[in-house]
């Protein structure tokens, strides 16, 4: 079986449901994204089926489309027609583990997925959390 994706995740001292908040509210993606400026939802939390678009840190707006959500663990995308990065909640003895599952045929974009991840971390280990901006 030919592998099609490869995993980049980071364990974090967090209950799986606060990991998966800051992954399902599309509200917060800009605080831990470092590829998107700006999200079009309406809700704005992630379902199957739901279109909606994201602005590049570039200023592009693509359109995209949630394909499957595994409510808690995991759900995945269509950007621009095009499956894109899948992304899922496991919980381990210790708190969560948050993983990106980068395509293979855009491997390199397992950089900006290890920047998110740190950015989560700061995000989940504050003590605060993170807190959807006012719209």
């Amino acid at each position: 079986m030919a592998i099609t994706h490869i995993d980049i995740g980071r364990e974090f001292p967090v209950p799986a449901s606060a990991a998966w908040r800051l992954l399902a509210d599309t509200r917060l993606w800009t605080s831990w994204g470092p590829t998107i400026s700006d999200v079009d939802l309406d809700p704005p939390v992630i379902r199957t089926g739901a279109r909606g678009r994201v602005r590049t840190s570039v200023g592009a707006w693509l359109p995209f489309e949630i394909t499957e959500v595994v409510p808690g663990t995991r759900w995945s995308w269509k950007v621009m027609g095009v499956p894109a990065t899948g992304h899922r909640v496991e919980v381990t003895p210790t708190g969560s583990r948050v993983v990106f599952e980068v395509p293979t045929v855009v491997a390199p974009y397992a950089v900006v997925c290890r920047l998110a991840l740190r950015r989560m971390a700061r995000l989940l280990t504050s003590g605060s959390g993170p807190a959807p901006p006012a719209r």
